[in-house]
């Protein structure tokens, strides 16, 4: 008789352990849920026109040794959706914006016309582009590497043929991909 009380009380207890547990696991659920449903507000809100930007890269080669270095920009989507090759050259050709890095499109250097022909980049250039140093072997090197580089930062840019003034130059006659590191 007396195991059997104990049985009884002990199983009443368990019950209500069991019962109480359970009100508070559904309390902290309910409680929990009530968290997750308040709504974020970011401490700043992004203007339509931060949404419009992108970073492209350039490249010049630097004041110091005439190394390749990448310079990040950034510019509004709807001024390089349209003809993004034109939008990457004529920032090349406006130079560049970190005082380390020098120019390297020779001066009043115009682009006449672009287009993507297969995955290459044909660019036809005004006769300016000729206008660089013929002394320093490095100075057309890194001129073609700079905008080979530039444009092939593009998902379907692989190449670049480059003209002047609508034809085929011995100072610029292969068509140039981007060197493997």
């Amino acid at each position: 008789m007396k195991n059997k009380k104990i049985i009884v009380v002990f199983l009443i207890l368990l019950i209500i352990v069991l019962l109480g547990g359970f009100v508070l696991i559904q309390y902290l659920k309910n409680k929990n849920q009530e968290t997750m449903i308040e709504e974020y507000t970011p401490q700043a809100e992004i203007t339509e026109e931060q949404q419009r930007q992108t970073i492209v890269s350039l490249y010049f080669p630097l004041k110091e040794n005439n190394e390749l270095n990448p310079e990040a920009r950034l510019i509004d989507i709807k001024e390089i959706i349209n003809n993004p090759y034109e939008k990457l050259i004529n920032l090349l050709i406006e130079g560049p914006k970190n005082e380390k890095n020098k120019s390297i499109i020779p001066e009043n250097t115009k682009l006449n016309k672009n287009y993507l022909e297969d995955d290459c980049v044909v660019l036809d250039f005004s006769p300016e582009v000729l206008n660089y140093s013929k002394e320093d072997k490095t100075e057309k090197e890194n001129m073609i590497k700079s905008i080979v580089n530039t444009l092939t930062e593009l998902a379907e840019v692989n190449k670049v043929k480059i003209l002047v003034d609508g034809k085929e130059n011995d100072e610029f006659k292969d068509i140039y991909s981007r060197e493997k590191v």
